[in-house]
């Protein structure tokens, strides 16, 4: 049965009960990293961890935030904060591992059931815009703060924006297949539209400033897309 999302009220309520699963999937990929062996327990910290650094990075900078300020600001100590990292690297390794997981979760799970192309187009569309209104924290900190981010961090950045990326691609290049889309340039399309969906957490004011919603922005950019690769008969 398709999963269709009809706005962002009713998707905002069905992640709040997925989050908890995400958090889970990062402390079962870093278990190597975490000396918390209580799964409950690593979860609940974990969360407070990823959530009291994207506060922090969006108010000073991620740079100018210490270990310190995260201990006060999640109220753990310093001993309970390194049993889940031992440094700044470990905590850029979870954020990213926890904004990643959800991002291609969420993306997956709202188009891999969509049969009609173009829904499935509109359904990532959708989906990226509200998970980046209900988690802008980590889009915006992800945007800002991957160009200052150690080698091998920047390398897993790039590497998550190419894959989600690739998404709007195959999605665009599975409507040109059809002959639903025109033969464009499927890749500058994809580009495109990922520009688009950044402008939205990036620029968020504008939009507030001009009373434009996030569903409303999300037909916006569905028909600048399909008006360029739909055929024009």
């Amino acid at each position: 049965m398709a999963i269709m999302i009809e706005d962002y009220e009713a998707f905002r309520s069905e992640l709040s009960l997925s989050k908890e699963d995400v958090i889970r999937d990062v402390y079962r990929q870093n278990k190597d990293r975490i000396s918390i062996k209580k799964e409950a327990t690593a979860v609940k910290n974990l969360t407070r961890i990823i959530e009291s650094t994207l506060r922090l990075a969006n108010s000073k900078g991620f740079h100018a935030m210490t270990l310190r300020d995260l201990c006060a600001d999640s109220g753990m100590s310093m001993g309970g904060l390194y049993a889940y990292i031992s440094n700044k690297a470990d905590l850029i390794h979870l954020i990213q591992s926890h904004g990643f997981i959800i991002t291609r979760r969420t993306l997956l799970h709202y188009t891999s059931q969509v049969e009609d192309i173009r829904d499935r187009l509109f359904a990532a569309i959708k989906a990226h815009l509200y998970l980046s209104e209900q988690m802008r924290a980590w889009f915006y900190f992800s945007y800002m703060e991957a160009k200052s981010l150690p080698a091998p961090e920047k390398r897993d950045a790039v590497a998550i924006e190419l894959e989600i990326e690739e998404i709007f691609l195959n999605l665009i290049e599975d409507g040109i297949k059809a002959e639903i889309y025109e033969a464009k340039n499927a890749r500058l399309v994809s580009l495109m539209t990922k520009a688009l969906l950044q402008d939205w957490y990036l620029k968020r004011r504008k939009y507030r400033d001009q009373n434009i919603g996030v569903d409303d922005y999300a037909v916006f950019v569905r028909d600048v897309i399909e008006n360029y690769l739909l055929w024009k008969r």
